[in-house]
């Protein structure tokens, strides 16, 4: 019954073996059917693909300076074009200062459904607050998971990788000034796999019959943008 009735379940199958003369408990006819299969719950990764326009990241690193003192930056980062939204530097990242960076970030109806973190107490108790009062949902990691935010913590390696590890930072106002103009960079000329190897800020392809190729440096001669122009 149970296989030529799939949609039956064992009250109805119950009262079928009763009508039939069958006199056996439901409970017992529930015991010998295969319990129903649940649709597996969405996979952290599948979340983040299917709301990938709707999400926005935010993160904490730290900067060392070359007179010993510790900086923190805080970034945003969109998730659907990976174009970082704002990033903000102090030595004292208070909850308020935390706060006002959001703010700035989403400055007129333009905060995406859901904003994605961790659970470092830096963002204090009333962060949730400020993100619903912009419209967002909070989605938060599960503790010491970093992989859970790879988007942000791609960038944060970028960063590290690409630019800090190679100069001295002296202080705030040159930490600032050398992470501007590696943002410029990482928007608009940097490719990325994920992007089909387009920048943040898409590129037009120069053909040849546009002119030879230059080089033009930037983030300080650490990185170039290769473009066409007319001889």
């Amino acid at each position: 019954m149970n296989q030529a009735n799939p949609l039956w379940g064992a009250p109805r199958i119950h009262g079928e073996l009763l009508k039939l003369g069958i006199a056996v408990a439901q409970s017992t006819v529930a015991r010998y059917l295969p319990r129903p299969r649940k649709p597996p719950s969405q996979t952290w990764r599948t979340f983040l693909t299917n709301h990938l326009t709707q999400t926005a990241a935010i993160d904490f690193f730290t900067v060392p300076t070359a007179t010993f003192r510790v900086l923190f930056v805080f970034v945003v980062l969109s998730h659907e074009r990976r174009r970082v939204v704002h990033f903000g530097v102090t030595e004292h990242p208070t909850e308020e200062w935390t706060m006002q960076q959001m703010r700035e970030a989403f400055p007129w109806d333009q905060a995406p459904r859901y904003v994605l973190r961790d659970r470092d107490a830096i963002y204090g108790k009333d962060f949730a607050a400020v993100t619903r009062s912009l419209g967002m949902e909070e989605v938060l990691t599960v503790p010491r998971s970093p992989w859970q935010n790879p988007f942000a913590e791609r960038l944060v390696g970028s960063i590290r990788r690409e630019c800090l590890d190679h100069i001295m930072v002296w202080n705030q106002r040159s930490l600032r000034r050398t992470l501007q103009s590696y943002f410029a960079y990482y928007q608009r000329s940097r490719t990325h796999l994920a992007l089909a190897k387009d920048a943040p800020e898409p590129r037009a392809v120069e053909t040849p019959a546009q002119g030879r190729v230059v080089a033009i440096p930037q983030v300080g001669g650490l990185h170039y943008r290769y473009l066409r122009r007319a001889a």
